[in-house]
């Protein structure tokens, strides 16, 4: 797969994309990414990528003609097959494990990181195929969440975790599901006790347990929510 992030600040994925099992799989060649400076497609001299917004109001607001050109010239079209362009928006679907499997199998994803009082609507209705949202909260910009998807997707490639059960019975693998709590060694540490059906050596009975702590979970979750 190939990510390619456009970005105002190409500098904050310096350690994102050289770290920990993100890292391990860019340099195992499982994931390709490329940090693109959406300033280098800007034909003034002074690299304007915002301007203020039509109708007034405060902040400023990104240009739709850096972007289109960035898009262009990696030959990124709304719509393509196996490709997909995403803009990181407060006001966009909420990414979800189920949109992580999916973009899992796609062989482009293009990333824009959104900034200050947002994005030239016809980004939004012209350039790309989604609006995402890892929160009911806003940030200074996408680049944190474009990590955050980069990473949850990176981890569903085979080859990149090494186990690959690892992602098959984990916290979200379905909608509402909670992961059962886990446990290592020292079995006592200062009087907390690891819960005895995990020391039997029974395995149903750690499935059984395992069941049980995930019920309790799921409705600890559905609570919250």
């Amino acid at each position: 797969m190939q990510v390619i992030i456009f970005t105002l600040f190409p500098q904050f994925f310096d350690s994102v994309l050289k770290t920990s099992i993100l890292g391990r799989a860019v340099r195992n060649q499982h994931l390709t990414v490329a940090v693109v400076n959406i300033r280098d497609f800007t034909t003034d001299k002074h690299k304007t990528t915002d301007d203020r917004p039509y109708g007034g109001g405060p902040g400023m607001v990104m240009k739709v003609e850096p972007i289109d050109r960035a898009l262009k010239n990696f030959k990124l079209t709304k719509g393509t097959p196996g490709e997909r362009i995403i803009l990181t928006s407060a006001k966009g679907t909420m990414f979800t494990q189920a949109i992580a499997r999916d973009w899992q199998s796609l062989k482009r994803i293009a990333l824009i990181c959104g900034h200050y009082e947002g994005v030239d609507e016809r980004v939004v209705q012209q350039l790309i195929d989604e609006e995402i949202r890892i929160g009911d909260y806003v940030l200074t910009g996408g680049e944190p969440a474009a990590a955050v998807m980069i990473d949850a997707v990176a981890r569903l490639i085979p080859g990149v975790l090494g186990n690959e059960s690892s992602n098959v019975d984990e916290s979200h693998s379905l909608p509402g599901k909670m992961g059962h709590p886990q446990y290592t060694r020292p079995e006592n540490y200062q009087g907390w006790k690891v819960p005895p059906a995990l020391l039997t050596g029974h395995h149903q009975q750690i499935g059984e347990w395992r069941v049980q702590q995930q019920q309790k979970q799921d409705r600890s979750y559905g609570r919250k929510t």
